[in-house]
């Protein structure tokens, strides 16, 4: 069960991650001469909300498929 509670919590400061490089972002590309590699950043933490997202959406799925085996 700990395990499930370190992805929660990977996941909830991945978004946190997420938010504040989408915010740094925006302002860098508004620069009167912005650097266009500074629009790629957000895709790290994004990649790794995707996993953990789709592992957190799969629990409860997961869960009830191995309470109902014999």
């Amino acid at each position: 069960m700990a395990w499930n509670v370190q992805i929660r919590k990977l996941h909830r400061w991945m978004s946190v991650a997420f938010t504040l490089t989408v915010i740094v972002t925006f302002i860098a590309l508004a620069q009167e001469k912005p650097v266009q590699w500074v629009s790629y950043v957000p895709l790290a933490p994004l990649a790794l909300l995707q996993f953990t997202g789709m592992y957190l959406f799969a629990l409860p799925y997961l869960e009830k498929r191995r309470r109902s085996r014999p």
